[in-house]
């Protein structure tokens, strides 16, 4: 058994990181006895400037993106498709009409799952981490607000009180800062980016076999 360590640089937001890590973890299962993971999530935001009211999704696109409504509607089955293909979904699920999709400052989210691998571990921190990808994709909660943060860290069995201490901690908000300065450091310009014993990126969402191959070359690399 070869033991290594995967960060991912990622943003709750972001689909693809979503879609990455159900392609990485189907790698994974096949990969079950021959080599256990580590995950550790990293913080990236694809959108630093976002107000705290958030914007509409479809609006942002367009504004960003020049895309029109037909082209933002392919693209978005597209992924939804590739996403069902991954085991993941990104649909909505909740009951009703589904809200409107929004767009949401993130930063406080990267603090609360900094906070989350400092005091509980990686393996909290990956349950956090997919309740927030939830949060925000089939539920549409308002994550960019701080009492949705702390009701979805609550859901997780984290403390409360402890993980509001945490969004007010400047330290905490510092080492999210010099992490994201980190990433650009590493000339890691789009999300998902996993970087692999701390050495070997792998970028963007790739096919699971993409992922084994990988990891199998860097295990061999491995004295662990």
């Amino acid at each position: 058994m070869t033991r290594l360590s995967i960060d991912i640089w990622s943003d709750v937001m972001c689909p693809w990181c979503l879609i990455g890590w159900g392609q990485l973890s189907h790698a994974l299962a096949e990969l079950e006895g021959e080599i256990e993971a580590e995950v550790r999530w990293r913080p990236f935001e694809l959108n630093p400037d976002m107000p705290p009211e958030g914007e509409d999704q479809q609006a942002h696109l367009r504004r960003k993106y020049g895309r029109s409504e037909a082209e933002m509607r392919d693209t978005r089955e597209r992924m939804r498709a590739i996403a069902r293909e991954a085991g993941v979904s990104l649909d909505y699920a909740g009951e009703g009409e589904a809200p409107p999709a929004m767009m949401w400052n993130t930063f406080e989210a990267h603090k609360l799952l900094a906070w989350a691998l400092d005091s509980e571990g990686p393996a909290k921190q990956v349950q956090l981490k997919l309740a927030l990808f939830r949060a925000h994709f089939n539920e549409r909660r308002r994550i960019g607000e701080r009492p949705v943060l702390l009701d979805i860290a609550e859901e997780c069995g984290l403390d409360r009180i402890s993980a509001a201490a945490a969004l007010d901690d400047e330290a905490l908000a510092a080492r999210v800062r010099a992490e994201e300065r980190q990433a650009l450091d590493m000339n890691i310009t789009g999300v998902p980016a996993m970087v692999v014993e701390g050495r070997f990126l792998i970028p963007g969402a790739q096919q699971p076999e993409t992922y084994v191959t990988a990891l199998r070359r860097v295990a061999e690399r491995s004295p662990s």
